[in-house]
C-alpha cells in the first residue's frame, strides 16, 4: 500500500493510540516497524487458530468484497480479523481469542511486513470492519470444510473411523 492510501490507513490506526504522533513516529523509526495500538477504542481483534484462520479468510472473501483489516503473524500460527469495538467481549466461541477494551495489539504500519507479523488485508482507511455475522459463518463453513476434508484424507488412506487399515484381507490384530 502506497501513497494516500497508506496515509489514510497510518490515520485510521494511529487515531486510537494515546499520543497519535508518538504511534507514526515509533513506525517510522523503530527497527521492527510495529507500535502498540489499545484495542476498544474504534475496534476489537478476534484472533484465530492458524489452521482456521486462514480458510475463514478465503471463505470470508468469497462473501465480501473487501473485509476488514486482518493480520497474521509469519508462521500463521495466529490470524486477527478486525470487528467493531465490544465484539470481544461477547464473543463466544471454543479456540478464539479476544483483544478488546484493556488489551493492546501489535500492529505493523499498513501494507509492510513488520516485526513478525503481517496484513493480510490492510486496512484502507476508511473504517471499514467484518462483521461478525459474516465472520462466524465464514468460521463455521471454513470447520466444516476442513472436517470434511480430513474425512477424505482419512477415506483415501483407507482408514476408517474404527482406525482400521480397510486393507482387504486384513484381519483386526494382524
Amino acid at each position: 500500500m502506497t501513497g494516500s492510501g497508506a496515509r489514510t490507513a497510518v490515520e485510521w490506526l494511529a487515531s486510537v493510540a494515546p499520543d497519535p504522533d508518538a504511534c507514526r513516529w515509533e513506525w517510522e523509526r523503530n527497527p521492527l516497524g510495529v507500535a502498540l495500538l489499545p484495542a476498544g477504542r474504534r475496534w476489537d481483534v478476534l484472533i484465530l487458530p492458524g489452521g482456521l484462520g486462514r480458510p475463514t479468510l478465503d471463505v470470508l472473501t468469497r462473501l465480501v468484497d473487501r473485509p476488514g483489516p486482518v493480520l497474521a503473524d509469519l508462521d500463521d500460527a495466529r490470524t486477527g480479523f478486525f470487528v467493531p469495538a465490544g465484539t470481544a467481549a461477547r464473543w463466544l466461541g471454543t479456540g478464539v481469542r479476544g483483544a478488546g477494551r484493556g488489551t493492546w495489539i501489535v500492529v505493523p504500519y499498513p501494507g509492510r511486513v513488520a516485526g513478525g507479523m503481517r496484513w493480510l488485508v490492510a486496512p484502507d482507511g476508511t473504517g471499514t470492519l467484518t462483521d461478525t455475522a459474516l465472520l462466524e459463518l465464514a468460521m463455521h463453513e471454513a470447520a466444516g470444510g476442513m472436517a470434511g476434508e480430513g474425512r477424505a484424507i482419512r477415506e483415501v488412506r483407507g482408514v476408517g473411523e474404527s482406525g482400521g487399515t480397510g486393507e482387504a484381507g486384513a484381519e483386526p490384530g494382524h
